[in-house]
């Protein structure tokens, strides 16, 4: 056999165990989603569509998650608590969970509120508090700073508000700038790696409290195992730098809000990111939980859900008398 036949050979050889891989990758993304399947409504806005559920009758509330989840965040806990006395709303990011976006370049977080007030503008939801994690905060302070009519008020919860000085190893490898390595990775070695690597990273991510064993089909940890949430995961990660850009207008907000913050945080400096932000906006309702982490909707849900309700009380009060 020749040189060039053996080349052949060997190409198909590897065109087939790519092929065998891919087919497995599949397979588990099936897999993924029966274990946390799609289960609310879905709306298209311009640029991709909004997956979502509702529970309760009241003021609006909207909850956005943050980095690599989706709305099971919220649902595994905080959402029931808040029902009894509000509409609210728990949203997958545009492109995470069941959610959609056209393209990588709508990770960017002023391009995520548009989307987000669009989805409002779509299903007639008026003036919402709005609540972010992580994450999740950052696309919450771009919608109050590029939309505050939309709004009123809102509430961050462990959220991104500067660019940090370190960067978790939790994140290691979601820095992948160009979309089609990005795509080349999640269809190659990153749910595998995600895989090997889950147990470790739940404990980072949980740090100090522990990871509650039904967080993977309850809180949808799963729906993580997809190559798709990879790719929206390291987008989302690489926009995450807008917050450079975005955070010297923090002054400029006026709307009733608040920031919670676990002390014990291992992803974000409760100092660099809580304090910080409270420092420029004084009228912003403070509250710090001693030995918490980052997961508070999940591991403190009585506490969140009480932050968010002295928040809504604010933001939804009856506007005082004009002075005669």
């Amino acid at each position: 056999m020749g040189i060039g036949e053996w080349i052949i050979l060997a190409l198909l050889v590897a065109a087939g165990l790519l092929g065998l891989h891919v087919a497995r990758l599949k397979r588990g993304q099936r897999q993924a989603e029966a274990a946390a399947p799609r289960i609310g409504k879905t709306t298209r806005v311009p640029g991709g569509a909004i997956h979502w559920v509702e529970s309760g009758e009241g003021p609006p509330i909207v909850l956005i998650h943050g980095l690599g989840g989706q709305f099971r965040n919220w649902t595994y806990a905080v959402a029931e608590r808040l029902a009894p006395a509000y509409r609210v709303i728990s949203i997958d990011r545009p492109g995470c969970g069941y959610s959609e976006r056209e393209s990588d370049a709508h990770a960017a977080l002023s391009t995520q509120a548009r989307m987000i007030v669009d989805f409002l503008d779509a299903e007639g939801i008026e003036r919402p508090l709005v609540a972010g994690h992580s994450l999740g905060g950052a696309v919450t302070l771009a919608l109050a700073l590029e939309h505050p009519e939309k709004l009123s008020g809102f509430a961050l919860v462990a959220p991104l508000t500067h660019p940090p000085a370190k960067v978790s190893e939790a994140f290691a490898g979601l820095g992948v700038g160009n979309p089609l390595v990005r795509r080349a990775i999640a269809w190659t070695v990153a749910v595998p790696m995600a895989r090997k690597y889950a147990e470790a990273t739940l404990q980072t991510i949980f740090a100090p409290e522990p990871a509650p064993d039904d967080f993977v089909t309850r809180g949808g940890g799963v729906l993580g195992l997809r190559p798709r949430a990879f790719v929206a995961t390291s987008a989302d990660f690489v926009a995450a730098g807008d917050i450079g850009a975005l955070s010297p207008r923090w002054e400029s907000i006026a709307l009733p809000g608040g920031v919670l913050y676990g002390d014990q945080d291992a992803l974000l400096d409760h100092k660099e990111q809580g304090e910080a932000l409270v420092a420029r906006l004084p009228h912003l309702d403070w509250t710090l939980l001693e030995g918490r982490g980052h997961m508070l909707p999940i591991t403190a849900p009585d506490e969140t859900a009480e932050f968010i309700r002295r928040v809504a009380d604010r933001a939804f009060a009856p506007a005082a008398p004009a002075a005669v």
